[in-house]
């Protein structure tokens, strides 16, 4: 079995998770988005899990990378109308 194989650590799946979302927050924030973080981007790609479960890695590393404003605006807008924004 090589290194490329071998299944991520829970520590390395948190670890790359918040890498790929403080990415997105940053490209956001390079587009006007100043106060972006990538707890929030988390959120809201999370956000669509809470019925399905977790997908498997690469639709998680997919749905985050392909992640647009106007969905990640709609997600906070949503969010502060039910008062659930963090």
């Amino acid at each position: 079995m090589t290194d490329e194989s071998k299944p991520l650590s829970e520590e390395e799946w948190v670890a790359t998770i918040e890498h790929l979302c403080n990415s997105k927050a940053e490209e956001f924030r390079m587009i006007g988005y100043e106060y972006v973080t990538g707890n929030e981007i988390w959120q809201c790609v999370s956000d669509r899990y809470t019925k399905s479960g977790m997908p498997a890695v690469h639709q998680v590393v997919n749905d985050i990378l392909s992640l647009k404003v106007t969905k990640f605006m709609n997600f906070l807008t949503l969010s502060a109308y039910k008062g659930t924004h963090f």
